[in-house]
């Protein structure tokens, strides 16, 4: 099991925030430092100094960090254009050596995309562009050297495209997630190197790997794509520094436990995510709602990752 440390930059952080996190994250051993992509703060709290573009964020810690995998959790296909976005990506991929991991959805928030004049259709034409999203930029990237890429979608339209430039890696390892039963599944099958189940009931994602499963051989992919969930941290010493930083995210022990949290003493957080690997994630996204905390951090670098 490979442990990620996920943030939620929206609900308030300075690039500074996020660096010494992604900081720690990669000295203490952590697989991964993933960002949300959202342009306005959930729930309570300031919001401060504001949101921030998750693919220039990206682009900083690919020069400042060396080893520690980069990407978005996921990025909406309702933020950017298809083609711009894939020569983004592509440069991040090449400032960090290879390091980055492109998730995209459909986008959900409807009142960050009024806030910032972001248009937001319904949800049959957000999936339909997403599905577009992914043909386009994927159709770009494997595009060889001197050929060009053409599309001609009901949303986008590319005509002799140089598809320029490529990524280093190859491929860019794509993220698909959610829980949708048929076009989340379908999508993951045809795209998705990973597929990622966010914020459930650990006894209710084996359901959803298994339709992404179906949907692999409906295909005749060979393999599924590797699959990975997304739960909420909150690891303490003893019971009382347990509720101590779950009081400071505003959430509550005994909810967060029942809904999947990755909550308690360290050796309550193995077990948990042991029931993470018998359920079938081989990667866990581990929310850290509190950027000010990284003795959290530390503390499941020294007390958990070595259990695993």
């Amino acid at each position: 099991m490979r442990l990620v440390i996920f943030t939620e930059p929206q609900q308030g952080a300075s690039h500074d925030d996020l660096l010494r996190v992604a900081k720690a994250a990669e000295d203490g051993g952590f697989d991964g430092f993933f960002r949300s992509d959202h342009y306005l703060k959930m729930g309570d709290g300031s919001g401060q100094p504001g949101p921030s573009d998750a693919w220039i964020t990206l682009a900083a810690l690919a020069v400042q960090t060396s080893r520690i995998r980069l990407g978005t959790l996921v990025s909406s296909a309702t933020f950017r254009l298809p083609g711009p976005l894939a020569i983004a990506v592509a440069q991040v991929d090449a400032m960090s050596g290879g390091r980055i991991e492109f998730g995209l959805g459909g986008g959900w928030f409807d009142a960050e995309h009024r806030a910032y004049g972001i248009p937001f259709p319904a949800v049959g034409e957000r999936f339909d562009r997403l599905e577009e999203q992914l043909e386009i930029i994927t159709g770009l990237w494997q595009t060889p050297v001197g050929s060009t890429f053409d599309f001609d979608g009901k949303f986008y339209q590319l005509s002799d495209s140089p598809a320029l430039p490529k990524p280093v890696q190859s491929p860019v390892p794509v993220i698909v997630g959610g829980h949708g039963k048929k076009r989340t599944p379908d999508l993951a099958a045809r795209f998705a190197t990973e597929f990622n189940v966010p914020f459930s009931k650990i006894a209710d994602i084996p359901a959803q790997f298994d339709r992404v499963r179906a949907a692999s051989e409906a295909v005749g992919r060979a393999e599924p794509p590797a699959f990975s969930a997304a739960a909420v941290l909150c690891v303490g010493r003893d019971d009382a520094e347990v509720r101590r930083r779950a009081a400071a995210i505003g959430r509550e022990v005994e909810e967060m436990r029942e809904n999947g949290g990755i909550v308690g003493t360290p050796a309550e957080v193995v077990e948990t995510i042991g029931r993470y690997a018998e359920a079938g994630a081989s990667r866990l996204f581990t929310q850290v709602l509190d950027l000010s905390d990284l003795d959290h951090v530390q503390l499941v670098a020294s007390d958990v990752l070595p259990q695993l």
